[in-house]
């Protein structure tokens, strides 16, 4: 029998104002723990770094805007996918336990049906994360690390040690020590290949920056030119030469790529490339965790209401606990296939993604066995 107009008008308004209130219940629960757990956070942070702001003379309103505020964009964004996981349990647990879910299922409402209004809260955060992680995010790291080195990490040391690196292809440099106040390197060596043959090597005790002429500076140094007919040396006090390397690369650190936009990234990954960089893995597990981290808000959550949507025994302490045991094993799950990228030869991108598709398998499973 078809549904008068008035039959249908009245089931599109009850449903409007059941996403309303799921989408709602779902977005103040996520924004109540994240507050929660970043004010915890905030707390600890506080305890450890309280000696090097006192001693430091950190101004209080840098304190509070240029570190905890980007402190809690960073650490809240990096968590959200988690956070989202336990939101969804907990809000659904309770209307699991108040027979919620059960008299929407019994009016009618498909299953399907009732995921929206989660998909819709998903789509919102996951959409924010993916903004923050490729373009707030790292403006916000970069205020923050440059708060972090002024302020706290003062007693970074100065010196890098064992350099080793390929500035272009076929031009390899080495120092021994490198010292990045005073962007002075003490044993320096360059060498140019052709293939497998050396070409020239050039050696010197220390080499120096030139900030007014924006070049580098040999001391004590010898140049040897290899060819055929033997080798060539030139000795010298001091010498201007032009290298394809600056300084600021020897201040790099691997996580300075978290100040990178997207864009950014992309060209610094190429130019690292072209390098040689031993440090590749790194920053195309960060190019690509920036995607698949705002892609598993999805799966988190449908494993989330797939879990809790039905009333069990031990109600939402038993769903707690299951969700934290799974959220654990998803960190798990990414520090070891992240740890495979770097030191075992696993594609980035492939690892990136793993714990994304083993959820997402698990996520339909939990979908298919879940309450219709």
């Amino acid at each position: 029998m078809e549904k008068s107009g008035h039959a249908k008008y009245y089931e599109a308004l009850v449903m409007k104002l059941i996403d309303r209130y799921i989408i709602t219940r779902f977005l103040t629960t996520f924004f109540f723990i994240l507050g929660v757990i970043m004010s915890i956070a905030i707390i600890f942070d506080v305890s450890e770094q309280i000696d090097d702001l006192i001693k430091n003379e950190a101004p209080f309103f840098g304190v509070l805007f240029e570190y905890y505020l980007n402190f809690v964009l960073f650490y809240g964004n990096l968590f959200s996918p988690l956070l989202v996981f336990l939101s969804v349990i907990f809000f659904t647990s309770q209307l699991a336990s108040r027979t919620e879910i059960v008299a929407i299922l019994s009016g009618g409402v498909s299953f399907n049906r009732l995921m929206l209004p989660y998909f819709i809260s998903a789509t919102i955060l996951a959409a924010m994360s993916f903004y923050l992680n490729n373009y707030l995010v790292p403006r916000a790291n970069e205020t923050r690390i440059a708060f972090e080195g002024k302020y706290i990490h003062t007693y970074k040391r100065s010196l890098t040690t064992r350099i080793h690196k390929q500035i272009r292809p076929g031009e390899m440099i080495y120092f021994d020590k490198y010292n990045r106040i005073k962007d002075i390197g003490y044993s320096f060596t360059y060498e140019l290949w052709d293939d497998i043959d050396l070409k020239t090597k050039i050696f010197a005790n220390y080499v120096k920056w030139d900030t007014i002429n924006e070049n580098w500076i040999l001391e004590n140094f010898y140049i040897r030119h290899y060819h055929e007919d033997g080798e060539t040396l030139i000795e010298g006090q001091t010498l201007d030469t032009m290298f394809a390397f600056l300084p600021e690369e020897f201040s790099a650190r691997v996580e300075d790529v978290q100040m990178m936009n997207v864009h950014e990234l992309d060209d610094y990954i190429e130019s690292e490339t072209l390098k040689g960089s031993k440090n590749i893995p790194f920053y195309l597990i960060e190019k690509h965790s920036r995607n698949a981290l705002p892609f598993s808000t999805y799966i988190l959550t449908i494993i989330g209401v797939s879990m809790s949507s039905r009333k069990v025994r031990g109600g939402l302490g038993a769903h707690i606990a299951a969700g934290l045991a799974l959220a654990v094993t998803y960190i798990l799950a990414m520090k070891v296939t992240t740890v495979y990228a770097t030191n075992a030869g696993l594609d980035p991108l492939v690892a990136v993604w793993i714990p994304n598709l083993i959820y997402g398998c698990l996520a339909v499973y939990l979908f298919a066995k879940a309450p219709k």
